[in-house]
């Protein structure tokens, strides 16, 4: 048996998420399927971290082990070709039997694009969040910097999140923009479910001076879910890139959107 582990980005507005489910509607079903008829037998893939349903993928790292013996070229173009155009195979490395695409990431990290302009996105739709009222983009930078740190993010959880602890280390989160599109940048040792999209939901309330700056950090004390705002749109959510340690000599192939 070998460990194979690859690279892959894709559009997830077509599909459930990441995971697999019943009605094969994940991406972890096409890619299952397509790397199952390159190496001519079952595979099971383990990702670095889910995404949910219309959330997209920059760099995603998953592994699997097969008794397959291919070239890495094959793993790349020949599961490319059995994929549905929304999903592309970046590159593929064997690996030590160590490695875990989940347990042996040292950060993950996230963009959010937000479209803020009073008429809702036509060309990218799908691609970006949007919110039509001016927002305050120093506030919500302000807004921002109460929750660097390692912090019990119970306030910015969903109700369905599994995780055994709400304490994360979010080690960046910076806002900047394009034009009309604000560029969340997120960075943590790990991220709670749906962490990201309250997180912008908060800041986004921030902005348009429903609370100010401070309202962050009473939240974040709290660890209440209920005080925060609504969960944000999965639109303009990508899983951007995965952190290992060099030693695990894994390509970087992130290609960073934005407008």
């Amino acid at each position: 048996m070998v460990r194979i582990a690859l690279g892959l980005e894709y559009d997830g507005s077509h599909f459930c998420g990441w995971q697999s489910q019943p009605s094969a509607c994940g991406v972890q079903d096409a890619l299952e399927q397509a790397l199952a008829a390159i190496a001519g037998e079952p595979v099971r893939v383990h990702a670095a971290g889910r995404t949910d349903t219309g959330v997209h993928a920059l760099s995603q790292v998953i592994h699997f082990d097969t008794a397959a013996l291919r070239p890495e070229n094959a793993w790349v173009r020949g599961t490319n070709a059995l994929l549905p155009q929304s999903v592309s195979v970046l590159w593929a490395r064997q690996v030590d039997d160590e490695f875990h695409a989940r347990f042996s990431a040292l950060e993950r990290r996230y963009r959010y694009l937000l479209l803020n302009h009073p008429v809702r996105p036509g060309l990218f739709s799908g691609k970006t969040g949007w919110f039509h009222q001016p927002l305050d983009i120093e506030l919500m930078r302000k807004g921002a910097a109460h929750l660097l740190g390692e912090h019990d993010f119970s306030a910015f959880r969903a109700s369905s999140c599994q995780a055994k602890s709400p304490l994360k280390q979010l080690r960046q989160l910076e806002i900047a923009h394009q034009g009309d599109t604000l560029i969340f940048d997120l960075a943590a040792n790990g991220f709670l479910h749906h962490m990201v999209r309250n997180i912008v939901g908060c800041l986004v309330y921030v902005g348009k001076k429903k609370y100010p700056p401070e309202w962050i950090a009473e939240l974040l004390a709290s660890t209440d879910r209920t005080r925060a705002a609504p969960t944000f749109s999965p639109d303009g959510l990508y899983f951007a890139d995965v952190v290992y340690d060099p030693k695990w000599k894994l390509p970087v192939t992130c290609r960073i959107p934005s407008f």
